[in-house]
């Protein structure tokens, strides 16, 4: 990392960015401090939302996760997929570090941590569960959020969404084989029936329904990519306040975990932070040595480290219930998540000029 420090200029602000962008931690700081106080206040009406199930899928999760990841969806351009030959690096980089690492790594750090370093302090039992919810996040790469670090960092936009869409399609037939092969490395049960539902409902029918509406407004509009941006920006609103108010959510749910035990929330964030900054650093670290332009290098090392939280929260609650260890280390991600992002993207934007810039 020692290189990627040599350039300390800082960057101008990413143009364009919307108010949402600009203040995206105060945002997300308040709905996780209104989740808390509420859950706290208010445990009743969450036990209330918690009922709300069915074929072990909370129901209110699943439409707020769907209003915060459709927009997203419907930006994804699959046919962009068959351009990617043309410049592959950033693909190659993106594609080997999300699916052949990544995942077991962050399996290897719940296990080092929960099972050896802090074994004296987390009940056996307890530290099954949040290795479940670590390898649930590590197998897991971001789709929605992705976009707004690639903004902040000037990413190339059209280049961020072939790799999202890869990611997609992979984690279609990938997700749920290396989420079970790893929960049965560390002898932790797998439903896999629960997964596989899982990954139907907030993957393949939210991919399938954006690419059917973004077929539609091309076919309508004669193919003009105008009509797509368009689209996507009358309904991002709705993305926002998916992903406030499941954030307020979740943080209810597990509140009164969060005040009684801090302690425990600062053991679970310890792997999460150290593989992010871990993944991000092989990312980035091998961008440079390829001399991949810092357009495509961001984006493509802080796709692997954010995580997709919304499917790995969803599959955490479908598997192993809203008051779990596994569910609680997913929303630990969630906590940890935008100030470990934003701190990665001001480094990106810092060491900006040790990359060719195109």
């Amino acid at each position: 990392m020692t290189a990627l420090l040599a350039d300390t200029a800082p960057a101008p602000a990413a143009a364009g960015l919307g108010l949402f962008e600009k203040w995206l931690s105060v945002w997300v700081a308040a709905a996780i401090l209104a989740g808390v106080l509420l859950g706290n206040t208010a445990p009743q009406a969450f036990a209330a939302l918690a009922a709300l199930e069915y074929a072990s899928v909370n129901l209110v999760v699943a439409v707020l996760i769907w209003a915060m990841i459709f927009p997203m969806m419907v930006a994804v351009d699959f046919g962009a997929v068959r351009r990617a030959g043309d410049k592959p690096k950033g693909l190659i980089i993106t594609l080997v570090v999300n699916w052949l690492i990544k995942p077991f790594t962050m399996a290897a750090l719940g296990v080092l941590f929960f099972e050896v370093v802090f074994a004296d302090l987390i009940a056996p039992a307890d530290a099954q569960q949040y290795i479940a919810g670590l390898i649930l996040l590590g197998a897991a790469p971001c789709t929605a959020m992705v976009f707004v670090w690639a903004q902040l960092t000037r990413g190339d936009p059209a280049y961020t969404l072939v790799q999202v869409a890869a990611n997609d399609l992979i984690m279609i037939v990938a997700f749920a084989p290396i989420v079970a092969l790893l929960l049965g490395v560390t002898d932790i049960a797998v439903p896999w029936e629960t997964l596989l539902l899982s990954v139907a409902l907030y993957v393949v029918v939210p991919l399938g329904a954006g690419a059917l509406v973004r077929a539609r407004l091309l076919a309508s509009h004669g193919g003009d990519e105008r009509a797509v941006g368009d689209f996507t920006a009358r309904i991002k609103p709705l993305s926002i306040i998916g992903l406030l108010a499941t954030v307020v959510l979740l943080f209810g749910f597990q509140a009164e975990t969060i005040v009684a035990r801090p302690l425990l929330v600062a053991l679970i964030a310890v792997p999460i932070i150290v593989q992010s900054y871990g993944i991000f650093a092989i990312a980035y670290g091998w961008a440079k040595l390829w001399r991949v332009p810092h357009a495509i290098a961001a984006p493509c090392a802080l796709i692997g480290t954010s995580n997709f939280f919304e499917l790995a929260v969803a599959v955490a609650i479908g598997l192993f219930g809203l008051g779990s260890g596994a569910a609680l280390a997913t929303v630990v991600g969630v906590l940890v998540e935008v100030p470990v992002m934003l701190s990665l993207v001001a480094f990106a934007n810092r060491t900006r000029g040790s990359f060719p810039a195109a």
